[in-house]
């Protein structure tokens, strides 16, 4: 792999732990800004409906700039936005600043994809996918809970002026590795013709696809910590170990989708949502087992990731026309799913039907996330019978 593809994942490190920071850091928000638990909640919600709107939005804005150009001016600006948060002096402006991080941030793993798939070959583009989004998993085992650690010794502003610090360090990265001769083809692209090359629905049913898919695992995790402590009768200290096992097993999924989702993607999504749906149903059923519920910690990391490559690879061989929007599109619909289901596990908590309930939520979406990958593989069947064009074959 490329170094750059490296530099790409140190940044969805450094920007990715600042999606997820906030879990951590939100009873010293509420209570240095005079806030409730609930309204600095809301600073999450505000990250990723930034994170749906500012990828597309982005995307187009920044259609006809070399690629290194617009990841490094995504990068000054995801920066300016944590300093200011850094120092906001009350609430408002600092959920602003969440808005303008999320939309930076949205707009950088666009842009950040495209540029990797464009510096490998073809049969190299699910590994280089891998490579980047391991960033984010990356930020879940070891950026969030030392965000946490920072917070709880120097306060919540000092957690923003690291990631602040080493988002200049990747942004001085970006600058030395990517080359502005590999984006040469980007340049020349508009956005009518990018828009043009969306028109598959194919393209859509995949999106639709990842949108359930990661809403399916993101369900569950949301809630894990409660799921732990309430159900499975877990101390609070033991949550962080049982967090970290669930990031090291998404980290060891994405390393096996990132090597199979090349040459089978859709028999990669179905394999990891069947493993996904059915531990979904187990942590609702025998979450009470503290063993048994460790290890479907670890299955509900590695089946929930393993998608993940085939996820973001596939759209690119859908819409090979658009490769600045289509992946734009995809990191909205992961963040569709990220902000929904999230929202109807809360309504069974509200309904009086436990924790364990959430993880039922998620088996659900999994389960409507495999019928549709059926169908998306029946139609690739279809379309590879003989007499079909081999660009028609791949397109599927």
């Amino acid at each position: 792999m490329p170094l750059a593809i490296y530099v790409l994942a140190l940044g969805i490190f450094t920007q990715g732990t600042s999606e997820f920071m906030l879990s951590g850091l939100l009873p010293d928000i509420a209570s240095d800004l005079g806030v409730s638990i609930p309204d600095a909640g809301l600073l999450i919600s505000a990250f990723a409906v930034g994170m749906v709107v500012g990828a597309p939005l982005l995307a187009i804005a920044t259609m006809r700039w070399p690629r290194r150009t617009t990841l490094v001016a995504l990068q000054l600006v995801f920066i300016g936005a944590h300093v200011a948060g850094a120092l906001a002096p009350g609430y408002w402006i600092l959920f602003a600043t969440r808005i303008v991080s999320a939309v930076s941030y949205a707009g950088f793993w666009a842009v950040a994809v495209a540029t990797g798939v464009g510096l490998v070959a073809p049969n190299a583009r699910s590994r280089a996918v891998a490579v980047i989004a391991s960033g984010l998993t990356l930020a879940t085992i070891v950026g969030v809970p030392a965000g946490t650690l920072l917070s709880q010794s120097a306060g919540w502003r000092a957690v923003f002026w690291a990631v602040a610090a080493l988002t200049a360090i990747s942004l001085v990265c970006s600058l030395l590795t990517i080359r502005e001769s590999a984006e040469a083809q980007g340049e020349a692209r508009s956005a009518a013709a990018e828009l043009r090359a969306l028109a598959r629905p194919q393209l859509w049913l995949s999106y639709v696809i990842t949108a359930l898919t990661f809403g399916s695992v993101i369900v569950t995790f949301s809630y894990l910590a409660s799921l732990l402590t309430g159900v499975t009768g877990l101390s609070a200290q033991w949550v962080p170990a049982q967090l970290a096992l669930f990031g090291v097993g998404a980290l060891l999924g994405m390393s096996i989708g990132g090597r199979t989702a090349q040459a089978h993607p859709v028999g990669t999504l179905l394999c990891g949502l069947s493993v996904l749906v059915l531990t979904s149903a187990l942590l609702a059923v025998v979450g009470d087992n503290v063993l048994v519920t460790t290890v479907l910690v670890f299955a509900l990391g590695v089946s929930g990731f393993v998608t993940n490559p085939a996820l973001q690879s596939r759209v690119f061989v859908l819409a090979p026309g658009a490769p600045t929007l289509v992946g734009a599109g995809n990191t909205s619909a992961f963040n569709i799913g990220n902000t929904l289901a999230p929202m109807l596990g809360g309504l069974t908590i509200s309904a009086g039907l436990g924790f364990a309930s959430v993880a039922w939520v998620g088996a659900a979406i999994g389960a409507a996330a495999l019928l549709t990958t059926v169908w998306a593989g029946y139609l690739q069947h279809r379309t590879a019978q003989p007499g079909t064009a081999p660009r028609a074959r791949a397109a599927v």
